[in-house]
C-alpha cells in the first residue's frame, strides 16, 4: 500500500526501487485507512520536495509498548538495521493507545467522579498499577526505550520527531457514524460531568506531554516534539479519536511543517 511517497509496506517500496529515508513508527494516526488517509497523507508532500520516501511500521490500535517489546518489535528493529544509518530522520507517533479504549481509560478514573470540581480529580491518585501516573511513566519508559535503539542504530544526523496528538472530544462518534468505545463510555461509566470529559482528555494529553517534552531534553538538537495541541476545534474530528482529512492537514501544515523545515526535512 502507498500514497505517493509514503509506503505502508516494505515489499511496495523495494518494487519502485525506492529505500526509506524517513521511518513513521506509529498508530492509527499514521495508519489510519480511511479516505483522506492519515497525518502521513499529507507529512509526505512536505517533505517530497527534499526527495524523501517515507515507510511505515506499526499499526491501528498500537500501543507505545508494542514498538519495542510486543507485536511490532521485530519490523522496527530489522527496518533500523537496514536502513538505520542511512535515515534522516525518524516520525514516532504513539500514546494514544495507551489510554483510548474503555479496559484502558475506566481503570484509572475513580468510581464516582460525579463531585470532581477538576478533572485532576477524576483520576485514581498514587503510582500503583492502574493508576494515571503508572501509565504515563510505562508510557515514557517505553519511549526512551525505543528513542535508545534509533539513536543507536542511526546517524548522528538523523533526528526524531514526535508529537502529542491534539485535544479529543469525547463525543461517542465511531467510525462511519457508529458508537464509538474509545473515550466517552469510560468517562460516563466513571460518572464525569459532561463539562470536565473533555477537561479530563486535554489533562491526560498534557501529562503525557510534559513527559515528551523531558524525553526531548536527551539530545535537543536530534530529538524534536511536535506541539499540535490547540490546533483543531471540535468540528475538525471524524470521531473521537481521528481528525477529518482537513484536520490531519491542517495538523501537517500548521504545526509539522515549520519543525520539518527548521531540521531540513522540508
Amino acid at each position: 500500500m502507498k500514497y505517493e511517497n509514503v509506503y505502508w509496506d516494505w515489499p511496495s517500496m523495494q518494487n519502485d526501487d525506492h529505500y526509506p529515508t524517513i521511518l513513521a513508527i506509529g498508530d492509527s494516526w499514521f495508519w489510519y485507512p480511511f479516505p483522506g488517509g492519515s497525518l502521513l497523507n499529507p507529512l509526505g508532500r512536505i517533505v517530497a520536495k527534499k526527495g524523501h520516501y517515507i515507510l511505515a511500521l506499526g499499526n491501528n490500535g498500537a500501543e507505545a509498548y508494542d514498538y519495542v517489546y510486543g507485536k511490532y518489535r521485530r519490523s522496527v528493529k530489522t527496518a533500523l538495521r537496514l536502513h538505520g544509518k542511512d535515515l534522516s530522520s525518524v516520525f514516532i507517533s504513539g500514546g494514544g493507545n495507551d489510554f483510548a479504549g474503555f479496559n484502558d481509560l475506566r481503570p484509572l478514573l475513580n468510581d464516582d467522579c460525579s463531585s470532581a470540581e477538576n478533572a485532576a480529580e477524576c483520576f485514581k491518585p498514587g503510582e500503583d498499577e492502574g493508576t494515571l501516573n503508572w501509565l504515563i511513566r510505562r508510557t515514557a519508559e517505553n519511549y526512551r526505550d525505543l528513542i535508545g535503539r534509533i539513536l543507536a542504530s542511526s546517524n548522528t544526523r538523523t533526528t526524531i520527531v514526535m508529537h502529542n496528538y491534539d485535544y479529543a472530544y469525547p463525543s461517542g462518534r465511531g467510525i462511519f457514524g457508529k458508537r464509538g468505545a474509545w473515550l466517552k463510555p469510560a468517562l460516563d461509566d466513571a460518572k464525569v460531568p459532561n463539562e470536565l470529559q473533555h477537561e479530563c482528555i486535554k489533562h491526560l494529553i498534557d501529562r503525557i506531554t510534559v513527559e515528551l517534552k523531558n524525553i526531548t531534553e536527551i539530545d535537543d538538537k536530534r530529538i524534536f516534539l511536535i506541539d499540535s495541541t490547540k490546533t483543531l476545534t471540535a468540528s475538525d474530528w471524524a470521531n473521537e479519536l481521528h481528525p477529518k482529512p482537513s484536520g490531519f492537514k491542517k495538523i501537517a501544515l500548521q504545526r509539522w511543517r515549520p519543525v520539518l523545515e527548521n531540521i531540513g526535512l522540508a
